[in-house]
């Protein structure tokens, strides 16, 4: 039997856990709670920045609780934010992330978006860094070309 007695819960958990475990571990923290919270400002802020179709793409390839995290406070009629340099972007997140250095927000970001690229599908990813200005962009480690049609 399953700690909850329901299997998706239990996996959605342990889903989640793993991402928080692997953003620790990219940022030598040992604080879960500061990790959820990287999570939680990463992933609204990307969220924001996307086109409603891009947005339901990602989430629909989200563990059920880290996809609730990702649309918690959604507001798709206000969507995606014209706001497109990485400053903006950065600070977003360092809001959600109190005390936090500039570097400290800019390596956050990078490991969440890391974890991000690690779980969701290759072609997903590369779909939403194209809808993101370069500078956002680079943000990413993996690298991106833009398509020319």
């Amino acid at each position: 039997m399953t700690p909850s007695g329901i299997a998706s819960f239990d996996s959605t958990v342990h889903s989640t856990n793993l991402w928080l475990h692997e953003i620790m571990e990219l940022l030598s923290w040992g604080d879960r709670q500061r990790a959820y919270q990287a999570l939680r400002a990463v992933l609204h802020t990307l969220r924001d920045r996307l086109p409603v179709d891009h947005t339901a793409a990602l989430g629909a390839q989200l563990p059920m609780l880290i996809r609730g995290i990702y649309y918690e406070g959604w507001r798709p009629n206000r969507t995606p934010v014209r706001e497109r340099k990485k400053v903006d972007f950065l600070g977003h997140i360092a809001a959600s992330l109190r005390d936090a250095t500039a570097d400290e927000v800019e390596d956050a970001t990078r490991a969440v978006l890391s974890v991000l690229a690690k779980h969701v599908s290759k072609g997903e990813v590369e779909n939403v860094k194209l809808t993101l200005p370069h500078e956002i962009r680079e943000l990413w480690n993996t690298p991106t070309h833009t398509l020319w049609f």
